[in-house]
């Protein structure tokens, strides 16, 4: 069975004369027409200079509204896109409308329970605790400026011009500039260059830029820096003692001993909800392996741009625009709504395969249920429960994603 509904329909007589009515009151407040004030022009004069067809767009929207949901209410269709419409004619008497409507494909979901599915033991060992420890540590290190050799890790604070050819170039130049070695902010082989010089020593550095740098002025060209010392500073790493832990602020955490348990906990932790997450994923990616289902091309459209709008979203976050990012990715829109494709595939079927078997296993969701979420979802967002549910639109969407976790649930026990 297609779900792919294309329906044909007719506006003429009463219901299409009414329309243009409204059309004509609309159009003529703004209509100049010689001899008559804005909205005072007759309509046979307003129609033969700017024609009849002039009324037909308005026209159109004004009656599309309610027009699409008898549609939809006759043929008892549940679109799950917007639908195309196509004028396939349109005149004073009338127009012929075509509606393709999209509806939810059919799934089918050979084998869902059953499946092997390796689980990750999960082991914490000596080294990752120290790591973690020497993580910690690194975030209370203190910043003092040292009178020796600058080393890997130091950062040294300078002044830089770079020059081509003997001639200054553009965003070529700095001063005071704090760069850490071994951060690798500068093009490779600087930071290199600037290992055991001292305060107010000064530099001439050669370097090369990449054959992949964005400047075509710049690219592959060898250029000199000449670099002054101001300042070298280094990271001083704390040791393990009462300071260090009041510092920290970890509750319960007042030792050596008692630090190495907290981070084994928080490793293991850590390492459970990866663990989590991809057996979750190894699960559904299986599922969808027994799954049958033909995804419309609109479909997967839709889905594409939903996801390039949350992508847009996060880099506007980021304090940039999605145009910026193309820009310095080299690639057109066209590129990436191709690069979402398969992903995009792959979250529809996810939605409609995990559905489908929601349905098969009678899985619901409790007021109960939908009480808790909105609970914990209040205290997480530090909103009230009213805020929450005016913020989702209702409890629909709530109701559903807490159906979805208990399907997924469901497959993690029976596979």
């Amino acid at each position: 069975m297609s779900n792919k509904h294309v329906i044909t329909k007719e506006i003429k007589g009463k219901e299409w004369t009414e329309a243009l009515d409204k059309s004509f009151e609309k159009n003529v407040k703004d209509a100049k027409v010689d001899g008559f004030r804005k909205g005072k022009c007759p309509r046979n004069i307003f129609e033969k200079k700017y024609g009849v067809e002039s009324l037909y767009n308005d026209a159109l929207n004004i009656i599309l509204p309610s027009l699409y949901t008898e549609v939809l209410k006759e043929s008892k269709l549940e679109p799950v896109v917007e639908p195309s419409i196509d004028i396939k004619s349109i005149n004073k008497d009338g127009a012929e409308i075509e509606f393709v409507i999209i509806t939810k494909p059919e799934v089918n979901v050979k084998k869902y329970t059953g499946l092997k599915v390796k689980r990750e033991k999960i082991e914490v060992t000596k080294e990752e605790i120290e790591n973690e420890i020497n993580r910690l540590k690194d975030q209370f290190a203190e910043i003092e400026v040292k009178d020796g050799k600058i080393e890997n890790g130091d950062t040294a604070v300078i002044d830089f011009e770079g020059f081509k050819d003997d001639v200054l170039f553009e965003g070529g130049k700095g001063e005071n500039y704090p760069l850490e070695i071994g951060s690798h902010t500068f093009i490779p082989g600087f930071e290199e260059q600037l290992i055991n010089l001292k305060t107010n020593d000064k530099k001439d550095i050669k370097v090369t830029f990449p054959e992949d740098y964005p400047s075509e002025e710049l690219k592959g060209k060898e250029v000199v820096f000449k670099v002054t010392i101001h300042e070298v500073k280094t990271r001083v790493i704390p040791e393990i003692n009462e300071d260090f832990f009041n510092d920290l602020g970890i509750e319960g955490v007042n030792s050596e001993k008692e630090l190495e348990e907290h981070c084994k906990k928080e490793i293991k932790e850590r390492k459970e909800r990866e663990a989590e997450n991809k057996l979750i994923d190894e699960i559904l990616e299986k599922v969808k392996d027994e799954t049958e289902i033909e995804l419309p091309e609109e479909l997967v459209h839709e889905e594409v741009h939903r996801m390039l709008d949350t992508y847009n979203q996060r880099l506007q976050m980021q304090g940039l625009s999605l145009e910026q990012y193309l820009s310095f990715a080299k690639k057109t829109i066209e590129d990436m709504e191709e690069e979402l494709k398969d992903e995009a595939s792959k979250n529809i079927t996810y939605r409609y395969m995990l559905e489908y078997i929601a349905d098969k296993e009678k899985i619901e969701v409790s007021d109960s249920d939908i009480e808790k979420e909105i609970e914990r979802l209040s205290e997480l967002y530090q909103m009230t429960k009213d805020e929450l549910i005016k913020g989702f639109g209702g409890t629909d969407m709530i109701k559903y994603d807490q159906k979805m976790r208990k399907t997924i649930e469901f497959l993690k026990e029976n596979n």
